[in-house]
């Protein structure tokens, strides 16, 4: 039976927000709640507003064990990436950088935007299982890099790399250590202070809180210096000037506070249902399974399936939500850079299907999205869509 709406299993490109963060939330915007601007501390309004900021403060710092003082409020993962590649390579004065060539756009434009003002940029390849090696990283430092940035998971195959191993090599270096954690934040553990972190990135709505927030973890001791990029009133220590958004913060502290008491539960339901839907797939012929079978977030799956077109199978697929690993331009349709970076073939590239599992998914969606893709691509392979 087709489902009244499409099973949505498009968890890393969103997630819907919890009814318990959207409940906090709604608080912090009437007259009757907690509407006040948390900089105005000549009232009431004002302190009980900062009093629930400082409150998520707490409850964001604590998911990634870090002192809530480390905790900068962004938009969204977007800004913190720009806060913490740019705030430093300024700060530093630094003329080197080393990132990967699988990174978020966020960052990859980022680095490319510094290298129109002279900044050298080494792009380090991940194996064909699309991990980072810290061996490779370490390699690639100078006496001058000013930072390293490596995503701890991969937003197209969620391949997790050893971000504890690849820090301590920027440790014994004396280089700043950026990772992007807008994909594992609230799925896996991560330790400010075990995993050798100094910046860390992270987006609300990965983690079922509201778009449009975020913060850039940045490490007090020893301090770290960061120029700020929006200017305007020396909020968030000087790092981020801007009116706090105490619903939207509200929001993302409720999220993190769920996610750190859930998340061994929660992620053992997910990784069954992930590889339920595996199991279903790998039954078709010439599929293959993008990145580590082994170094994975508990829901993501990407799959190629051979002579299949992706963008007619996400069109058959109406009543399943998920992504293909092309992106669109405007006049061609490029496969994946994070796919070609790992050696995939083109074809197989185009043919490649994002699969996320999250807190919503239920036994009865991975099995109808499992018949339904099967069915779909074998009409495919017959010529019959």
């Amino acid at each position: 039976m087709t489902p009244a709406k499409a099973v949505y299993l498009d968890y890393s490109a969103t997630t819907p927000v919890d009814p318990r963060v959207a409940q906090r939330m709604s608080g912090c915007l009437l007259t009757e709640g907690v509407f006040g601007n948390p900089a105005s501390r000549s009232h009431v309004y004002g302190w009980e507003a900062e009093e629930l900021v400082e409150e998520a403060r707490a409850r964001v710092a604590a998911l990634f064990n870090a002192d809530p003082r480390e905790v900068v409020w962004t938009s969204g993962a977007t800004e913190s990436d720009n806060l913490a590649v740019k705030g430093v390579v300024e700060a530093a004065g630094g003329r080197h950088v080393v990132t990967t060539s699988y990174e978020h756009k966020a960052v990859l434009d980022t680095c490319a935007w510094l290298e129109t003002l002279g900044v050298e940029v080494t792009y380090v390849d991940p194996d064909a299982d699309g991990l980072v090696a810290p061996a490779a990283v370490e390699d690639a430092l100078r006496d001058d890099t000013a930072l390293v940035s490596v995503m701890h998971a991969n937003n197209e195959i969620g391949v997790v790399n050893e971000i504890r191993a690849i820090g301590a090599a920027c440790r014994r270096r004396g280089v700043t250590f950026h990772t992007d954690a807008a994909q594992s934040a609230g799925k896996i553990p991560i330790d400010m202070r075990g995993d050798n972190l100094d910046l860390v990135s992270v987006s609300g709505h990965k983690i079922y809180g509201p778009k449009g927030v975020g913060a850039l973890l940045v490490r007090r001791e020893p301090p770290l210096r960061v120029a700020a990029q929006i200017h305007g009133g020396g909020h968030e220590r000087g790092m981020r000037s801007g009116t706090l958004a105490t619903h939207q913060i509200v929001g993302l502290g409720e999220a993190c506070r769920i996610c750190h008491e859930d998340m061994e539960r929660e992620g053992d339901r997910i990784r069954a249902l992930r590889d339920r839907l595996w199991r279903c797939l790998a039954q078709l012929p010439g599929v293959r399974l993008n990145g580590s079978e082994e170094h994975r977030l508990p829901g993501t799956l990407n799959a190629s399936f051979a002579d299949v077109d992706g963008e007619t199978l996400l069109l058959a697929l109406d009543d399943v939500a998920v992504s293909t690993g092309s992106a669109c331009t405007s006049a061609t349709v490029e496969p994946s850079y994070v796919l070609k970076v790992l050696g995939v073939p083109d074809a197989l590239a185009h043919a490649s299907i994002r699969f996320t599992v999250g807190r919503y998914t239920s036994d009865r969606d991975i099995d109808f999205a499992g018949r339904r893709v099967v069915e779909v691509v074998e009409k495919l392979r017959g010529g019959r869509v």
